[in-house]
């Protein structure tokens, strides 16, 4: 059987991000590496966080129709490689896509089977407070991105499920079980119904 594409997006300072490195301590998960032009911040690896690109370099990936989807933030561009999520899907793993929601929008485009979850902080003011305690970008970023997260809040609906991060342990295990559910649905199950009904 594929793996699934989990596309997990919301706010900065929702918590996406911690989720989904507790997650990728299963061995059926595995991160999508997206592609950059923001700098490296401390600690952060090429090839490993992200692939770091110029602007000149990015724009070339999108000329020659090698994402899946990219997105203009913050004066940065981010975007998803196509050949590496569907050759890890093939493999029967299930990928993570954590990408902003304006590329989930084209993920969607693409992929409308894959599974959209939005992760929100509990309240707005929690969000606030979470970006400033972060303490890695200047004020006016800050405010930027949360401007930024009222828009995206506003997109909600177009995500197939929603998962509140009050506990991080609750949100995680939530997302396992939303996989895990998707799993069992019939469409999986066509090709071995069918090689039953063969014998």
């Amino acid at each position: 059987m594929e793996g699934l594409k989990l596309v997990l997006s919301g706010p900065s300072g929702s918590g996406k991000g911690t989720i989904v490195q507790e997650l990728l301590k299963d061995d059926n998960f595995k991160l999508s590496i997206s592609a950059t032009t923001r700098n490296k911040r401390e600690g952060e690896i090429h090839g490993v966080h992200y692939f770091y690109k110029t602007k000149i370099e990015f724009e070339e990936m999108i000329k020659n129709n090698e994402l899946i989807e990219y997105a203009h933030f913050c004066d940065n561009y981010y975007g998803t490689p196509k050949a590496f999520i569907n050759e890890v899907v093939k493999e029967g793993f299930d990928i993570i896509l954590e990408i902003e929601v304006q590329g989930a929008l084209q993920v969607k485009r693409r992929y409308p089977d894959a599974i959209f979850i939005f992760i929100m902080a509990p309240t707005f003011e929690e969000l606030k407070e979470r970006l400033i305690s972060r303490n890695t970008e200047l004020p006016e970023v800050v405010e930027k991105r949360l401007e930024r997260a009222r828009e995206e809040l506003l997109l909600f609906k177009e995500y197939d499920y929603i998962v509140i991060n009050d506990s991080l342990k609750d949100a995680i295990e939530q997302i396992r079980y939303i996989t895990k559910s998707e799993k069992l649905k019939s469409k999986h199950y066509k090709e071995h119904i069918q090689s039953m009904l063969e014998n």
